[in-house]
């Protein structure tokens, strides 16, 4: 079973589940938000760094003439059924048949509005992508898509794609469980990407915050850019140890010393009992607080498409 470094964050326990339940006054969200159009994306980007926003916590990072998805996630729930659980409020900002090759997937734990198995077995035949993911995680998929093969990382592990960037796991604060029986049988992490003369990507799929974890990180690499959850946040009693604010968002990019940053786990799924929009909203109040403009931490739309690079 494995532990956060703070072992006095923990997740609730299934008491203090259903006491959120039964209080829980979950406001009311858009059913479905048509989009106007879907970003198209090349079929690779050599000397720049390409990052679209598919939703949620799925970004597809294009450089070094990769292609690289975190947490794909195209099905229409994130839930263990089909009929019931959090549905899609805005649908992907690329179609999946738009998608080009992909050649390496990150999955950061095994939650299913992050680890989809519908939508990686889709994504394994059709491209036979590396797939890396935190110790573990490997049996739940091993275990759905027959010949699957996996690459399992421990925290302070690294391997490198074809010589061309080097993809490290870090911690995070969090937990992982897909049923009643597995709680913390898996690992979760944050990702170092990390391209020679261009820099490192963070991708953060959920986490409280730690200033230990994530300013051992920003003195560890040189990061260009971070990918930061800043939704799902409400109630904080029940989620403050597993899942950061916009306000910790703003300290976890400053944590980083992340030249940018990226928003993301907002107004696709609702998981949690904030309004819609509000995460944006407070975290733009976060930003003008800490004196962070919006380049250096951006709030992006679905399907939007962002180019960084160091020249």
């Amino acid at each position: 079973m494995f532990k956060n470094l703070d072992t006095s964050k923990k997740p609730k326990n299934i008491i203090d589940i259903f006491k959120w339940k039964i209080h829980s006054q979950q406001p009311k969200w858009p059913s479905l938000i048509p989009l106007e159009a879907t970003d198209i994306p090349p079929q690779e980007v050599d000397n720049n760094i390409r990052i679209s926003y598919v939703g949620h916590v799925t970004f597809l990072i294009q450089t070094a003439k990769l292609n690289i998805l975190t947490d794909p996630v195209w099905s229409e729930r994130v839930s263990p059924f089909s009929f019931a659980g959090p549905k899609r409020v805005i649908q992907p900002g690329i179609k999946f048949e738009d998608l080009p090759k992909i050649d390496i997937i990150l999955i950061s734990h095994n939650h299913y509005d992050h680890l989809d198995i519908a939508t990686i077995k889709k994504l394994w035949h059709r491209d036979r992508p590396r797939i890396i993911t935190p110790l573990m995680n490997n049996l739940v998929l091993e275990a759905n898509i027959p010949g699957i093969e996996v690459i399992t990382l421990d925290w302070g592990g690294m391997t490198s794609i074809d010589k061309l960037i080097d993809i490290n796991l870090e911690p995070a604060q969090h937990w992982s469980a897909r049923g009643i029986f597995d709680k913390n049988k898996a690992l979760w992490g944050t990702f170092i990407v990390t391209i020679p003369s261009l820099g490192s990507i963070c991708f953060i799929g959920d986490t409280g915050y730690s200033h230990e974890i994530f300013n051992n990180i920003g003195q560890k690499y040189d990061i260009l850019v971070s990918l930061i959850p800043i939704g799902a946040f409400e109630p904080r009693w029940f989620m403050k140890d597993i899942h950061i604010n916009p306000e910790e968002a703003v300290f976890i990019h400053q944590n980083l010393r992340s030249k940018y940053s990226i928003a993301s786990h907002f107004d696709v799924f609702q998981l949690a009992d904030e309004e819609f929009n509000q995460a944006p909203k407070e975290l733009e109040l976060a930003k003008k607080q800490y004196n962070i403009n919006d380049e250096q931490f951006i709030v992006p739309k679905v399907s939007g498409c962002y180019w960084f690079n160091l020249f």
